[in-house]
Formats: C-alpha cells, structure tokens, sequence
C-alpha cells in the first residue's frame, strides 16, 4: 500500500555531506514513523535513525551529533542529513515507514541507495 522512493546517496570523501530523501505514496491513512536503515556489505540491516508524528527523533549512537532526520508530513517525505562522513557509514541506505491503512499496520521498505565515503 506504500511505496517508497529514495534519492540522495553517492560518492562522498570523509567529511563531506550527503541528504537523503525518501518520498512515501500510495493508499494509508497516516505514517506514525519514518526512518532510515543502513546495510554495509556483510552485514545485516541495522537502525539509523527514526522520527514519529509527533517529531521526536532518535538516532543511534555512531550517527549522535552527524545526522539529522527530519520529516514533512504534507509531503510525506523523510530526510537524512549526514554530516561529517567517515568510511564506516558506506551502506545501502534503506527509508521505512510504519503507515495505518483500512488493513491495519503496514512496514514498508524503499529499494535503498548507496552511501560511499571515501577516505
């Protein structure tokens, strides 16, 4: 019932910045969470950072003080600022949602972006 489109990963050097943004169309009544994903290589899918209707944000601690997630909920889009970019945050990017339709609670995934720091 929701589809996610993605866009903002590339190639950046150590330090630099990226924004992701991630765009959520289809049939639901409203998206309690929106956040972001990330999967290196070898490794399995972990939380980045989430935020909730009521814009309260959390983040895990390697991102703390270097990403910012925010979201526009006219636009039904979620962002990621990512500030300070080491080697370590090379991953897929993958946005989520957890929407409420006529069918209940739905968790929804985009098809990822890729996020490459170079040292």
């Amino acid at each position: 019932q929701v589809q996610l489109v993605e866009s903002g990963g590339g190639l950046v050097q150590a330090g630099g910045s990226l924004r992701l943004s991630c765009t959520a169309s289809g049939s639901f009544f409203s998206i309690n969470t929106m956040g972001w994903y990330r999967q290196a290589p070898g490794k399995q899918r972990d939380l980045v950072a989430t935020i909730i209707t009521g814009g309260i944000t959390n983040y895990v601690d390697p991102v703390k003080g270097r990403f910012t997630i925010s979201r526009d909920n006219g636009k039904n889009t979620v962002y990621l600022q990512m500030n300070s970019l080491k080697p370590e945050d090379t991953a897929v990017y993958y946005c989520y949602t957890v929407s409420f339709g006529s069918i209940g609670q739905r968790t929804s995934w985009g098809p990822g972006t890729q996020v490459t720091v170079s040292s």
